[in-house]
């Protein structure tokens, strides 16, 4: 089981899933960008339009349109769905006036699943928590301790942010069976009451520790992956959000720690360097 892509998503390939086109079709649109999801609903809209322009030019029954005009159609679909009703064009056969009605009625259906897809999407509140690259094991008050560190992009805090750290590795049960198997790993603080910044999340590494005496070639032999996930409440917003990623067994680094970021100046200020964000440096403790 290995992480891949820029959001740590499993590789996974579900086999055998009932398909359907339409399935969680909101939960998709959810996860689109804000400018993807503004454009897909104008592609509708325009999609549709065009649809019923070219069911007003087969009907041939709008007054003052220009004889196989399809923009003077696609005009008069657009006033239609969107209920502006100019006057200059108008319905004058029995199916165009059909074809009208049924479009005046989708036009206000469509404005209220458009108005609300769009509030939803825009209320969201996205956390900007972003992970270093590589986890590192390192001296910690005189005993091995795994080290995670998380940012917060934002200037806000995030109140009563949790961090659970979980360890996945293969195993074979007493029947020789193949298995995933999870752990808990206790950390020094899982909690923080205002999180901003940075937070580094450390796990000692004692004899209850299921990376006690192990050396990289045990965590690449059983596909060690190390995920952590943090949630909180947005101050600003006052909504939850939450954050994740996965380490896997050639991102955890032994004997390295992670490069500091902070710097005391003379002039009494604190300089915080972001790009030593993702780096580390080799600890020189055994």
């Amino acid at each position: 089981m290995r992480a891949s892509g820029p959001i740590n998503e499993p590789d996974i390939v579900i086999i055998g899933a009932r398909r359907s086109a339409f399935r969680d079709v909101y939960h998709r649109f959810l996860r689109l960008s804000f400018v993807s999801a503004l454009a897909l609903i104008i592609a509708a809209i325009v999609g549709l339009n065009l649809l019923f322009a070219v069911a007003y030019m087969a009907s041939g029954g709008i007054a003052h349109a220009a004889p196989g005009s399809f923009i003077d159609a696609f005009s008069f679909s657009v006033q239609t769905m969107a209920t502006i009703g100019y006057g200059a064009m108008y319905p004058d056969s029995p199916a165009a006036k059909i074809l009208s009605d049924i479009e005046a009625i989708s036009g206000l259906m469509i404005t209220a699943l458009s108005t609300g897809l769009l509030f939803t999407k825009f209320s969201q509140t996205r956390a900007t928590l972003t992970f270093a690259s590589r986890a590192v094991i390192c001296m910690h008050d005189g005993v091995p301790t795994l080290v995670l560190r998380i940012g917060n992009e934002r200037a806000n805090l995030i109140v009563d942010a949790a961090a659970r750290v979980v360890l996945t590795r293969t195993e074979r049960t007493a029947e020789g069976r193949h298995f995933f198997r999870m752990y808990d790993l206790k950390l020094i603080r899982d909690r923080s009451i205002s999180f901003t910044g940075i937070w580094q999340v450390m796990h000692p590494i004692t004899p209850d520790s299921p990376l006690y005496g192990k050396k990289p070639e045990d965590l690449l032999a059983q596909e060690v992956e190390i995920a952590c996930a943090v949630v909180g409440i947005d101050d600003t917003s006052l909504q939850p959000i939450h954050g994740r990623k996965v380490w896997s067994d050639g991102q955890i680094l032994f004997g390295h720690r992670l490069a500091d970021m902070l710097e005391p100046r003379a002039d009494g200020k604190l300089h915080v360097h972001l790009d030593r964000f993702d780096g580390v440096e080799e600890d020189k403790l055994p």
